[in-house]
């Protein structure tokens, strides 16, 4: 006797995991015709038609859940993505937040099969700096030890040397050798499915056995680094969740006043305000037009992003509310100007290798954990494209790449935490 199947499970996996019906049904029926998929699909999720096993299996690879949740008698409760940490709403549609779900499920799988690895690990041991702060902690404080445990002075700007996005790089390897992950994510596979900055632009699983930092790979390459070090902040505090784009506004609540304090950590450590201000050509407070050329020359100075300059100068009181938010929508426009003309550059090439972006988006503690597993014959193939987030057939030439990396020393200077 077979199991009959709820439609309202059927809907449930498939709008949780993000999609359209229009667009799931052409994925999962490959008839090639859009309407005749609709139909079927729309059938099985109305109760007129009961799946077939293929099918199911079908909706479980699509939708990134185990087979054994489409025989459920009735959909679970929404799952949390942590603390949700957002302060401001845009324009987020359902289909994003569904789609953004889909995307942290995936990564807290991920991290919860590499943290497994690590711990099997002999030469385990937990990072102490994963909640070692609280919000009674001053912002100073923070930021010291955050500098101490990277062994990077955040005042010395010597090391600001070329532009933001070789900061961020800098920075990445320095969190990467602390055995914290960092990834570059911001769809579920396709670009079909892509998740844009303005429904989140981090998010921290803060785990003393394998910490995990998500930055949305379409964050503005400028602007990396405050995030990276936001949600560095949030694995100090012990906090998970996912964050978005910083606020004006007074804190309000618990939530608020977290992420408050992250945003003053990454900003004290970016741009420390004992030296940043230094020689500064005065403006007033909500004189913009004046603020934008002195953001520009500070951001030049110490390799950080136009608004993350302005949010320091809109937290040091020398820019006002009204402002900063101006400065904001300007640097905005800026940067979908600059996307527009790469996208116009890109039309007549042939784009980047995708290897080359995969292992750059993937980071190289995770490819690390990868490698050693695979050429230890302690993971399949299947399982590492599950935490690479690839088919089977792309693991190997992803390994050869960092293995090729490896051999020439072009990666972090050691593991903490992964051996």
């Amino acid at each position: 006797m077979s199991i009959k199947i709820n439609p309202d499970v059927l809907i449930w996996a498939r709008e949780t995991a993000g999609f359209a019906l229009e667009d799931a049904a052409y994925k999962l029926f490959t008839d090639g015709v859009r309407a005749t998929a609709y139909e079927k699909l729309e059938a099985l999720e109305n109760g007129e038609k009961e799946p077939s096993r293929t099918q199911l299996n079908s909706f479980a690879k699509l939708y990134k859940r185990p087979l054994l949740a489409f025989y459920m008698e009735q959909p679970p409760p929404t799952g949390r993505r942590g603390q949700d940490f957002r302060q401001s709403p845009d324009s987020r549609t359902t289909r994003e937040n569904a789609m953004l779900d889909a995307l942290l499920r995936d990564v807290k799988a991920r991290q919860e099969a590499v943290k497994d690895i690590l711990i099997d690990d002999e030469d385990f041991w937990a990072h102490k700096f994963v909640g070692s702060v609280n919000l009674e902690t001053s912002v100073e404080n923070t930021v010291k030890s955050i500098s101490n445990e990277l062994g990077f002075d955040h005042t010395d700007l010597s090391l600001r040397r070329g532009d933001p996005d070789k900061l961020f790089k800098r920075l990445r390897v320095k969190v990467e050798d602390l055995g914290v992950f960092v990834l570059l994510l911001s769809d579920l596979g396709s670009h079909h499915s892509t998740i844009p900055s303005s429904v989140f632009r981090g998010f921290a699983i803060a785990d003393d056995a394998a910490p995990f930092i998500v930055i949305n790979a379409k964050e503005a390459k400028p602007s990396r680094s405050f995030t990276l070090m936001h949600e560095l902040a949030h694995i100090w505090l012990g906090t998970t969740g996912v964050s978005g784009q910083a606020s004006a506004a007074a804190p309000m609540n618990k939530t608020a006043k977290i992420e408050r304090f992250c945003n003053d950590v990454a900003g004290e450590f970016l741009l420390p305000s004992a030296q940043f201000r230094e020689g500064m050509p005065e403006f007033h407070a909500d004189d913009s037009k004046s603020a934008e050329a002195v953001v520009d020359s500070i951001a030049y100075k110490w390799s950080v992003s136009g608004p993350m300059v302005a949010y320091q100068l809109y937290r040091t009181g020398d820019l006002t509310g009204d402002a900063y938010g101006h400065l904001r929508r300007v640097y905005s426009a800026r940067w979908q100007a600059a996307l527009k003309s790469q996208k116009e550059k890109m039309k007549d090439s042939d784009g980047p290798n995708p290897h080359v972006v995969k292992s750059h988006n993937l980071g190289n503690a995770l490819l690390e954990v990868v490698y050693r597993s695979v050429r230890g014959n302690a993971l399949t193939y299947t399982k590492a494209a599950n935490l690479l987030g690839s088919k089977p057939s792309a693991v190997e030439p992803l390994l050869r790449r960092y293995e090729a990396k490896r051999k020439k020393g072009d990666l972090f200077s050691n593991t903490s935490g992964v051996h």
